[in-house]
């Protein structure tokens, strides 16, 4: 929350250079704080733009003066409402670039738009995107009759994630490339869980069914 003292990311960051230097890790993920709603729900006017843009070049600068570049996910943060929000932050804040997962779109409202808000386009939010793209996270989700979430077997969604795996040659795509099933257990929701070895099975079928998709795709592996 913008609502927090700055200095608890800025000390965060402070913590995490030393041991990306010892794991030799170049990249590292961020947020932009989570978006103010009302208690129905709809985004605020007032965002607080300008102060979401400061602290997000200060706690960059953090990182890229280690020479670590700061990504930023499409998520249910304030740089994620839209690809409209996405590209203003990346146009604001120097040295930032993107780690893009396929299956937030589907569940996660698109504030650009008006109320009802409908949930975003991963195809229009890659394409408006992908230019900016360092990481990828393969993940696919989809929205129940009643709005739950539905987290899928990759391609088995609503993240078009044939149509992002297939167009990784339009930017000579070599970055990274990540599962996130969020199947079993979902690492930011610790209400859901489930037995250590169903998350095992799962991950691993996850990876063959992830490998069976690109190597039917063309896609290349390292």
């Amino acid at each position: 929350s913008l609502d927090e003292d700055e200095r608890l990311a800025l000390d965060a960051a402070g913590r995490a250079v030393p041991r990306l230097h010892a794991l030799g890790a170049r990249q590292i993920r961020i947020m932009s704080w989570k978006v103010v709603t009302d208690a129905d729900g709809a985004a605020a006017e007032d965002q607080r733009e300008a102060e979401r843009i400061r602290r997000l070049r200060s706690l960059c600068e953090r990182f890229t003066a280690e020479g670590i570049t700061p990504v930023h996910e499409n998520c249910a943060t304030w740089g994620g409402m839209s690809w409209r929000h996405t590209l203003r932050m990346l146009e604001s804040v120097p040295g930032l670039k993107l780690v893009f997962d396929t299956g937030n779109p589907p569940v996660t409202p698109d504030y650009a738009a008006g109320r009802p808000y409908p949930m975003q386009s991963t195809r229009e939010y890659w394409d408006r995107v992908k230019e900016h793209v360092v990481h990828l996270h393969l993940k696919d989700t989809r929205r129940s009759e009643t709005g739950e979430e539905i987290y899928c077997w990759p391609g088995e969604g609503e993240g078009d994630v044939e149509y992002v795996l297939g167009d990784l040659h339009s930017i000579d795509y070599d970055g990274y490339l990540t599962i996130e099933p969020h199947m079993q257990v979902v690492f930011h929701d610790v209400s859901v869980t489930a037995p250590a070895e169903a998350r095992r099975q799962n991950y691993i079928e996850y990876g063959r069914r992830a490998e069976r998709l690109l190597d039917r795709l063309g896609v290349p592996r390292a």
